[in-house]
C-alpha cells in the first residue's frame, strides 16, 4: 500500500512554495502600484487623478474571482499567450494595489497640509514633496492597515487555485480527491499552512504599531 504522507507531505511543500511565491511578487508589486495609484491620487492632472479612482473603484468592487477570469481566461482568449502563474500575478496585483491605494491615500490624508506648504516653499516639486515628505509618513502611519491588506492576499491566493495554479488551495483539493479517508487531517494541514504565513504577518504589524506609538 501506497504511503500516503510520501505523497501528502511533497505536494503540500510544493503547494506551499507557490503560494509563497505569489504571495512575495504580487505583494511586492502590488506596494509599487498601489503607491504609484496613490500618488496619482492626489496629483494637480485631473485626468491622472481620474484614473487612479477608476482603477481604485473597479478594483475594489470587482470580485476577485471574476478578476481572475478576465486575466486567466479572457485575456488568453484574445490573444495573449502568457504562463498562467504570471496571469494569477496580474490579477492579484491588479486587485490588491487598489486597497494598497486606500490605505496609503488615509494615511496621506492624515499628513498635516503644512508639510507639504513647507515644502513648496523651499522650492521642492510636486514630485519631491511626495516622494520625500508626503508618502514616508504616510507610510508610517499605515504600516499596520497595509499588514492586513497583506494578510488578505495571502488568502487570496486561494483563488488561483482555480485557474491552474497548484498553490495550498489547489494542493488540498489534489489530496482530499486522492485520499479521501483522511479528508480532516488534510483540510487541518492546510488550513495550519496558511496560519504560518498570516500569523507572522499578524505578529509584525502588532509588533509595528506598538514601536510606531512609542516613538512619536
Amino acid at each position: 500500500m501506497e504511503d500516503p504522507l510520501g505523497i501528502i507531505i511533497p505536494t503540500f511543500w510544493d503547494g506551499f512554495r507557490v503560494t509563497l511565491a505569489l504571495l512575495g511578487l504580487s505583494g511586492v508589486l502590488s506596494l509599487v502600484v498601489g503607491t504609484v495609484l496613490a500618488a496619482m491620487r492626489i496629483s494637480p492632472v485631473a485626468s491622472l487623478r481620474g484614473f487612479s479612482a477608476a482603477w481604485t473603484e473597479i478594483a475594489r468592487n470587482t470580485p476577485l474571482t471574476l478578476v481572475f477570469v478576465f486575466f486567466g481566461m479572457v485575456l488568453p482568449m484574445m490573444g495573449v499567450r502568457a504562463p498562467y502563474f504570471l496571469l494569477a500575478i496580474l490579477a492579484l496585483v491588479y486587485y490588491t494595489s487598489a486597497f494598497v491605494s486606500e490605505a496609503l491615500r488615509s494615511g496621506i490624508n492624515g499628513v498635516p497640509v503644512g508639510q507639504a506648504e513647507a515644502a513648496r516653499s523651499i522650492g521642492l516639486g510636486f514630485g519631491q514633496t511626495v516622494s520625500l515628505v508626503i508618502l514616508p509618513q504616510a507610510f508610517r502611519m499605515t504600516i499596520p492597515p497595509l499588514i492586513n491588506v497583506f494578510i488578505a492576499l495571502t488568502k487570496n491566493t486561494s483563488v488561483a487555485g482555480g485557474f491552474f495554479i497548484v498553490e495550498i488551495f489547489a494542493a488540498t483539493r489534489e489530496l482530499t480527491n486522492a485520499f479521501g479517508n483522511i479528508v480532516v487531517p488534510i483540510l487541518v494541514a492546510a488550513a495550519a499552512l496558511y496560519l504560518v504565513i498570516t500569523i507572522p504577518l499578524g505578529f509584525l504589524a502588532s509588533q509595528l504599531e506598538r514601536r510606531l506609538v512609542v516613538s512619536r
